[in-house]
């Protein structure tokens, strides 16, 4: 759930015409060897024991919440669910680059630990008629970053290492463990403030980074949207935007209640600006009790 300008230019296309198969094929091997690093790095930390209590959840946990947070946990964790520790999702949805502009269909396979906070987002856009742009984000070691290569190959975006990003990606964690709600309960990274009936504050911490959003609730407890100030880079300038993403059509999976459509949009002064559309295809869990290959 995040975004940023994918410049691709008719130059783009004439050199990777240039290059050849051979050198686009051997891109791609090294994306997908960086992606299996990165991946790899992630799950080492999952391995340690987790800050977090390891005992599967019970209404104990949530009876000095937030009521609209309490609601929420009634409806999305069964009595007993196990906490989870690591998360795979496989995603198919649309993206696009600028306000206005066509939306172009995506694939992406995402990987979350909990404790600490972190994620891996591998994607596949197709913004070109015979080519995808390759898209890796991560925030990993209390660092976010942003790659993106047309045929992963040809550079087109590569961002990371400041505190902007860092905020940024974890606000994205923060919005998309909606879809591995334990790590939302007490005793981890997140704790939850009072707001009114319908509304909670979430402030998660990662070492020196922190940021808050705001979650809002239905009546029946679903998270139906979150807001939060996130960092967007404007003509290489990270610049902080009011950010809102929002949750939809809930299905039980893995015992767990998960929205099964979301979008996400910047909140711009000419107008919302919805730039990301995804649903989750697969979800596999590693929890405190058990592993989901």
């Amino acid at each position: 759930m995040t975004h940023r300008r994918l410049a691709i230019t008719g130059g783009v296309a004439a050199t990777l015409f240039l290059t050849g198969a051979a050198a686009i094929g051997l891109g791609r091997t090294l994306w997908r060897r960086g992606t299996a690093t990165a991946a790899s790095a992630l799950r080492a930390r999952a391995s340690l024991p987790p800050s977090g209590a390891e005992s599967a959840v019970t209404a104990g946990d949530t009876a000095h919440l937030p009521l609209p947070v309490a609601r929420y946990f009634a409806f999305a964790l069964p009595d007993g669910q196990p906490r989870v520790r690591a998360a795979t999702i496989v995603w198919s949805g649309e993206f696009r680059g600028r306000l206005e502009g066509e939306w172009a269909p995506f694939s992406a396979v995402q990987h979350f630990t909990v404790s600490p906070p972190g994620f891996v987002w591998d994607a596949r856009i197709r913004m070109l008629p015979a080519t995808s742009v390759y898209v890796r984000d991560a925030y990993l070691d209390e660092q976010g970053t942003m790659l993106g290569r047309v045929a992963a190959l040809v550079p087109v975006v590569d961002e990371g290492n400041s505190p902007e990003m860092a905020q940024s990606a974890l606000a994205r964690w923060l919005g998309e463990a909606a879809w591995f709600p334990t790590a939302l309960l007490p005793g981890g990274a997140v704790r939850w403030e009072a707001v009114d009936d319908t509304t909670a504050r979430a402030v998660v911490r990662d070492g020196e980074t922190e940021t808050t959003a705001e979650f809002h609730f239905a009546p029946t407890g679903e998270i139906i949207r979150m807001t939060a100030p996130r960092y967007r880079a404007l003509d290489g300038t990270a610049v902080l935007t009011p950010f809102e993403g929002r949750y939809a059509a809930y299905e039980r999976r893995e015992g767990l209640m998960l929205p099964t459509e979301a979008e996400v949009a910047w909140m711009l002064p000419q107008g919302r600006f919805a730039y990301w559309r995804g649903r989750p295809q697969r979800v596999e869990y590693q929890t405190s009790s058990r592993s989901v290959p």
